[in-house]
């Protein structure tokens, strides 16, 4: 009994220590490592626009008290998601691309999948609520402010956080207990994803796959399914409207939250359908679907409602005339 005690130890000794001599190497762009720090000019020109278009949104909505309303408090939701998506993958991927600094530690690579799947998952569950916000506003106007209360738009930003952290939290812990036979691990992209991290492993990774799968069909599928629905309802309630003109006004409210959700739901479906599914000679594919991804929402979020929302369009001009 102790000598199987003992074995058990030393194979747990062994796994642990090849888990944390594991180094994951990111990846820029393959072929075009010479002029990675000319390409690291519109990749930061990307970030920078992200984070300064998101921060002006919510200074503005948080500064102007005729903007604390259902709509504008779910737009700042929204714009804190970006923010925590363009945090996530920045220092990596600038790193890479102005220092050519690949290693990352397991246990950040880790980290950083998390967060990366955190806030897209949270920002799903935003875009439902945004859509549940225009379908009140639309369907049943009278109601509009009985139902959208302040605690309830809380409760609703509260539930959407807490349902990504605890269906994320177990990708780390899963991703944690593989062993991974090599001690270099390329990955495709200048970040870590749970797609390709769990191919690294040399361990059964079924688990991760089903769990993977389940959870991008569960709630970004039941998301978009429902926001598909919603809209689906709001197009009947419009088209029996008959005024022309009233009619054009209510849809109009609808086309900048339309934009970003099919910004968000296309690249993002389509690279995990590409993972599972496809296979493709070209890694270029995959890694400019990967990226627009990650980057295109946090970029053109605060540009599209920006351009079609006459409020914060005009208090915008008003900050930059000052």
């Amino acid at each position: 009994m102790a000598e199987i005690l003992l074995l058990f130890f030393i194979m747990s000794s062994g796994n642990d220590t090849k888990l944390q001599h594991a180094v994951f190497y990111l990846t820029g762009i393959p072929g075009l490592e010479d002029i990675h720090v000319w390409i690291s000019i519109p990749f930061c020109l990307v970030y920078l626009t992200s984070i300064l278009g998101n921060s002006l949104i919510l200074f503005i909505i948080k500064t102007d008290p005729t903007l604390h309303e259902p709509m504008y408090i779910f737009l700042s939701m929204l714009a804190i998601t970006d923010l925590g998506l363009s945090i996530s993958t920045m220092p990596t991927t600038l790193g890479i691309f102005f220092f050519n600094s690949r290693e990352i530690s397991h246990d950040s690579c880790f980290a950083q999948l998390f967060f990366i799947h955190l806030f897209t998952v949270t920002e799903s569950a935003v875009l439902l609520s945004m859509a549940f916000d225009r379908f009140v506003a639309i369907c049943n106007p009278l109601r509009y402010e009985s139902i959208l209360t302040p605690s309830r738009i809380a409760k609703m930003g509260l539930v959407s956080l807490l349902r990504g952290v605890a269906l994320m939290l177990p990708l780390p812990i899963l991703l944690k207990q593989h062993r991974y036979c090599q001690d270099y691990n390329v990955l495709s992209h200048s970040y870590c994803l749970h797609e390709e991290v769990m191919k690294m492993a040399c361990s059964d990774i079924r688990v991760n796959i089903l769990y993977g799968l389940y959870v991008t069909l569960f709630l970004e599928g039941l998301d978009f399914l429902l926001i598909l629905l919603s809209y689906v309802i709001i197009l009947k309630t419009v088209l029996s409207i008959s005024s022309h003109e009233g009619c054009f006004k209510a849809l109009n409210t609808c086309i900048s939250h339309i934009c970003i959700v099919l910004l968000f739901y296309i690249p993002d479906i389509g690279l995990t359908l590409i993972y599972r599914f496809v296979k493709i000679s070209s890694p270029l594919v995959q890694i400019v679907m990967g990226y627009l991804c990650l980057l295109l929402p946090p970029l053109m979020n605060p540009i599209v409602y920006s351009m079609k929302t006459k409020a914060i369009c005009a208090r915008i001009i008003r900050v930059f005339m000052k």
